[in-house]
């Protein structure tokens, strides 16, 4: 996502749209009665004396939202409203229409008040959240890269130098002296921007690398969150892990991965009856309201059902958290980690301190 305009005194903000995330981000940041300008297509009447008809025309219009649908399978955000701004031309104020937003559209929202987290989202949203480390193996060579908004920057290059496959016992020996060789640069790599590691290559080269790691660095093995196969090791097979997705796809789930760490975290403080844990939208409002919450827990569903009196409620709560410098983490149903959340009410906190003892 790219924010194109930002003017918080008028409420708007406009985007460009890159991929799905950025999709799957204002579904969870527009809300009912918000303002939304896109360029869409659209049917109107014409008044020619001799034949009435119709036709399509392109036009940029303003929409006041009803309604919100994520169609992932199309890719597609789909935001149903009535007509608030549009050329007198046309003759279709007052009337409903659906935007349609793909990838590669432009949208401007307005609102009457950006809440942090959805202003965080967005701003998160439009760039990324953390580097990737990309180490990218094979029995010829490695190379290391570190995956960021201004592009990939390579920080080392390895030749194996093996003996021939009928020199096995010389060849294991040397194996092992490769992954060694490696392991040392990728654990600074890994100090230094404490990032995500993914692992690629060809063949079992990269397998073989992922076990060295398991039995002679266990902890750098915990940071390798996938390993996967592309068509080279070194330098291109870096640049190929970047085109084909899978840097991607690591982020994604580094943000599932820390959703479901937190949401575990509430769980294992209800467990153990702790009192710095609350769930269920009224108990998380009470503790708000004193400014106990830390990090508060809502499930992406329970923001958007939220309805009339409820939304405003549960948006009153969210706004006293930020306020008090808590945090607003929106966890998605998506996975299992927002299933969970549901089924306590939709929203969790976790508090700053004991606000009472459970006997």
């Amino acid at each position: 996502m790219r924010i194109i305009a930002e003017d918080l005194k008028h409420g708007t903000v406009q985007v460009s749209i890159e991929n799905l995330d950025d999709l799957w981000t204002l579904y969870n940041v527009i809300k009912k009665d918000d303002l939304v300008y896109s360029r869409t297509t659209r049917e109107v009447k014409t008044d020619e004396q001799s034949r009435p008809s119709s036709r399509r025309v392109t036009a940029t219009l303003g929409l006041k939202v009803e309604k919100i649908y994520f169609d992932k399978d199309l890719v597609r955000l789909r935001i149903h409203g009535v007509v608030t701004d549009a050329s007198d031309k046309f003759g279709i104020l007052g009337s409903h229409h659906t935007f349609s937003l793909f990838e590669d559209g432009v949208v401007k929202i307005i609102k009457e008040r950006w809440a942090k987290h959805e202003l965080e989202s967005m701003k998160k949203a439009s760039k990324n959240e953390v580097p990737v480390i990309i180490l990218a193996i094979d029995s010829d060579e490695c190379a290391i890269g570190i995956s960021r908004m201004s592009g990939i920057d390579i920080k080392l290059e390895i030749k194996s130098h093996l003996p021939g496959k009928r020199e096995a016992e010389k060849r294991d020996q040397a194996m092992i002296k490769y992954f060694s060789v490696i392991s040392e640069p990728l654990a600074r790599v890994h100090d230094t921007y404490d990032a995500k590691i993914l692992i690629v290559g060809p063949g079992f080269t990269k397998e073989y690398f992922m076990n060295f790691l398991k039995n002679n660095h266990s902890e750098l093995a915990r940071e390798v969150v996938t390993v996967k196969s592309v068509s080279n090791g070194g330098a291109a097979g870096v640049y190929e892990a970047i085109r084909v997705g899978l840097v991607g796809n690591v982020m994604k789930g580094a943000r599932t991965m820390n959703e479901l760490k937190l949401v575990e975290e509430v769980l294992a403080r209800l467990g153990a009856s702790r009192g710095d844990v609350s769930y269920g939208i009224d108990e998380v409002s009470s503790d708000a309201s004193s400014g106990a919450v830390e990090t508060a827990l809502v499930c992406d569903e329970t923001l958007r059902g939220a309805e009339n009196q409820e939304r405003l409620s549960l948006e009153k709560t969210l706004r006293i958290i930020e306020e008090n410098h808590g945090k607003v983490v929106i966890i998605s149903m998506g996975h299992e980690g927002g299933r969970k959340l549901d089924s306590l009410g939709g929203m969790a906190a976790l508090l700053r301190y004991e606000r009472h003892k459970q006997y």
